[in-house]
């Protein structure tokens, strides 16, 4: 079964992925390999002007596969995931996330990486990793540069999720709508007027422009944050238990250590 669609609009220039899973859009290693083919598919369609993801039902994603946190399996996992960021910035084509519902974990990182953050008000955003024992390296490198280090702190350390409203009003989102089909109708409208209008080629070097500060962070610290989370996180005993406590459907029992 495909983890996700792909449909081309305005004369193939604008690409539309949707998350699909069946239920809460979880990002696991099937939906990152798809996910990773069809990005390195547009390295050869000089004509994107934009990609935008979105998440089939009534979320945009749970966030990446717990089980896939595993000590065993999170190396990969974690290579993986971040590879598509790699790639996102390598493509520097505009990307454009719109977010409904639970928006959280490795869910909100893919929507980080975006450009554009376009939400209705039933969108909840929040990156919980802390409560399984864990941290989300992207999150922890690209939200201080979006909303600054105080709120960006709250979010990471606390784990708590914020709704649209806040989301917008710190700066994380770029526009809030009232519901889904709002939301992907005035999305479209923007997409025509600011988009579509540009030359794809110029807002590849506008977008490399805009993050020449963004990827060099990106690019010297996350293999750095990946390295701590495989080679010193998971060898903790709470990393661990947090992980199989939320498999096992208890509370953990922190050792602290």
């Amino acid at each position: 079964m495909e983890k996700i669609k792909i449909e081309y609009q305005h004369d193939a220039t604008v690409a539309r992925i949707i998350l699909d899973d069946g239920k809460g859009n979880v990002l696991n290693s099937q939906m990152m390999e798809e996910l990773q083919s069809l990005l390195d598919s547009f390295k050869l369609q000089n004509k994107l002007k934009l990609i935008t993801f979105e998440g089939e039902g009534k979320h945009f994603s749970f966030g990446a596969s717990v089980e896939e946190h595993q000590r065993d399996m999170a190396a990969v996992m974690l290579r993986d995931f971040h590879k598509l960021f790699f790639t996102i910035r390598d493509l520097a084509i505009p990307t454009l996330a719109k977010i409904s519902g639970q928006c959280l974990g490795g869910g909100l990182e893919l929507a980080l990486i975006c450009n554009f953050l376009f939400a209705d008000k039933t969108a909840k955003l929040g990156q919980p990793e802390i409560c399984l024992g864990v941290f989300p390296p992207p999150a922890s490198i690209i939200l201080p540069l979006k909303i600054g280090f105080a709120r960006a702190e709250e979010l990471l350390i606390t784990g708590s999720s914020i709704t649209a409203e806040v989301a917008f009003e710190i700066g994380l989102v770029n526009k809030i709508f009232d519901d889904k089909h709002v939301l992907a109708c005035e999305t479209d409208i923007w997409i025509e007027q600011n988009i579509l209008p540009k030359s794809a080629s110029s807002l590849r070097y506008s977008v490399k422009a805009a993050r020449v500060q963004f990827n060099h962070i990106l690019t010297n610290f996350l293999p750095q944050l990946e390295n701590l989370y495989v080679n010193q996180l998971m060898a903790t005993k709470d990393a661990n238990e947090g992980i199989h406590s939320f498999l096992e459907k208890r509370l953990p029992v922190w050792e602290n250590c």
